[in-house]
Formats: C-alpha cells, structure tokens, sequence
C-alpha cells in the first residue's frame, strides 16, 4: 500500500473566499459592485465582500503594488484538520483570524508554485439576505403560469450566492495532482487528457464528502508554463438573474471575457467578466452535483468540449 493511501486527510467542507491584491482598489471597488458583491466592511487597506448567501465574505480586496492573487480559503470539518494543516509546506501555526466571521485560520504554500491557501475552523455564518421566487415558465404544449401572471424584473447587477470555484494554471500538473488528492479529500469529477500524449492535462475536482450532493467542482487547475490564477467562479440565482447581470456590466463598459454559454463539463450557464486588472470573475448558474456515486469522466481535450453553446472560445480564455 503506498503511503498517500494510508495518509490521513485534511477534510475540506466547503470554499470560502477569495483574496485579490490590487494596485487601483478604488477601480476594483466599482467593479466588484457591478459584478454583485455587498461589501462587508472597510480597512484602510482592504475591503471585504460578501454575497447574500450565509458566508461572512467570499471577496477580499486588497491594496498593494502590484496585481497579485492572494490565494483560495477553505472550511475545514475540525481543529484536528486544523492541526494537520501546520505540517503542510511553509505552513503557519493556528491563529486567530481578523477577517468577518473570525475563527481559527491556518495558511500553507502548495509546494509545486508556491500559492498561498487558507484554511478556516469556526467562522461565525450570517444570515441570508436575500430572496428570490423560482420562477414559473409556459412551455409549448405545458403551461404552468397562470393567466395575468407575468415576468417582471428590475436593471441592476447579478447579485452574488456564494463562491462556486476557482481554477488555476499550474507548472507540473503531476506533482499538484498529487499534492491536492493525497492531503485533502478531493476528488477529480473529470478528467482531461491530452490525445497526443495520453497524459492528462486538466482535472475538475470536487470536495469527496460521500453521499452529500456537492458541486461538480469547487476547485481545478491545468499544466501550462507560468503559474497564475485562471478565474474565480461565483454562483447566482437564475438565468435571467444572470442576463441582467451581463446587460448591466456592459451598460457600465467592462470587458466581457466569454459568454453567455453552456459548459460541457459541470453544465453551468457561464459568463466570464475580466476586472479592471484583467482577473477573470465568473457569474454561474445550474450547475451539477455529485456524491460518492459519480464516476470519473476521462475526455480527451478539443475545443468542443469547453461548451455546447455561446460564443467560441476566446483565445485570452485559453491561457
């Protein structure tokens, strides 16, 4: 038996938050207002935003001199996950966190680029803000919406759920591979390969927490040659919750990066958005769920396998 088989593992429950660092905050700031964010609270040197979900925050702005991701942040199930945490590579010791909602926080570098990943026990959640009906449709030959019922919306931006995912560019798909599935417990969804050589290339991972239903991906990453953070994802209630959202980010001349479209791979409704500093954000809806039922889907990598419908794929998506 190898030794990552006998390993025990850190238990992630969900993703968290985000944090970015940005050279022109005040420009970030408009922006992550358009895209949907509430802000929380205010530094003098970093602002924190949440969605109308139960997280204290899923965003954290802060300023500095150059345009940096500052890496991913994680809920663990236990101070023993926690504990296990501070032997991870350049990891710190357990302390207090000063972000909204506290607790306890551990960081770590991944050894193969050095990104920073925080992991978080006992944050206080909030409450929910935010409501919104499940709208009733007419089909064809099925109508489902009474008579003088009608569909009305008011403009303004997509407002955000939750932190769905992120992705990143990694040097050696391996050795991360390896890193992330023998010390935590996730667990590839899909796999991508490359049909020249056979290997893999791509993994879309979610949280293996049995046979609770979690999101198709929280978390995925590529081999490519200079490490950087690809996009972080945000959830959102519904498609047309969406679309108001890309009318109202182009209304306000931000640069869309792809969509609207329809993945393949965790079928979500996607809608890509570079900030001011070009990180990609991402709106999402409807997308998959697996559990400890979901087999591993191997595919090999073709531009058609990105998406089924929307725009093609922009050559600034692909790196």
């Amino acid at each position: 038996m190898s030794p990552s088989a006998t390993k025990q593992k850190i238990n992630l429950n969900r993703i968290a938050h985000v944090y970015y660092t940005h050279k022109d905050l005040e420009a970030t700031h408009d922006f992550l207002l358009a895209f949907g964010f509430s802000v929380v609270s205010k530094t003098p040197d970093a602002i924190y935003y949440r969605g109308y979900g139960t997280e204290p925050f899923v965003y954290c702005a802060k300023k500095g001199i150059e345009n940096v991701f500052g890496g991913s942040a994680w809920v663990v199930d236990s101070m023993e996950d926690l504990e296990l945490a501070t032997s991870l590579p350049g990891a710190t010791p357990i302390h207090d966190s000063d972000a909204p909602g506290g607790g306890k926080r551990v960081t770590f570098y991944e050894p193969v680029d050095n990104c920073p990943f925080h992991l978080v026990y006992g944050q206080e959640q909030v409450e929910i803000t935010e409501t919104f009906p499940e709208l009733v449709y007419n089909f064809p030959t099925s109508k489902h919406r009474p008579v003088n019922k009608t569909q009305r919306f008011k403009k303004g931006p997509a407002p955000i759920h939750k932190l769905g995912h992120f992705g990143l560019c990694v040097t050696d798909y391996k050795r991360a591979y390896e890193f992330y599935t023998s010390n935590f417990n996730w667990k590839p969804t899909e796999l991508v390969y490359d049909p020249k050589t056979g290997e893999d290339i791509t993994t879309f991972m979610h949280l293996d927490r049995g046979s609770e239903w979690v999101d198709h991906h929280s978390f995925f990453f590529f081999e490519g040659p200079k490490f950087h953070v690809h996009h972080s994802s945000f959830e959102v209630f519904d498609f047309d919750i969406q679309m108001l959202g890309h009318t109202w980010l182009t209304e306000k001349k931000y640069e869309n990066c792809w969509g609207v479209g329809r993945h393949v791979m965790g079928s979500q409704i996607f809608d890509y958005w570079f900030d001011p500093d070009r990180f990609i954000l991402e709106h999402y809806v409807d997308g998959d769920l697996v559990n400890d039922e979901t087999p591993i889907n191997r595919t090999k990598a073709a531009p058609d396998n990105l998406h089924v419908w929307g725009p093609e794929v922009p050559e600034t998506f692909l790196t």
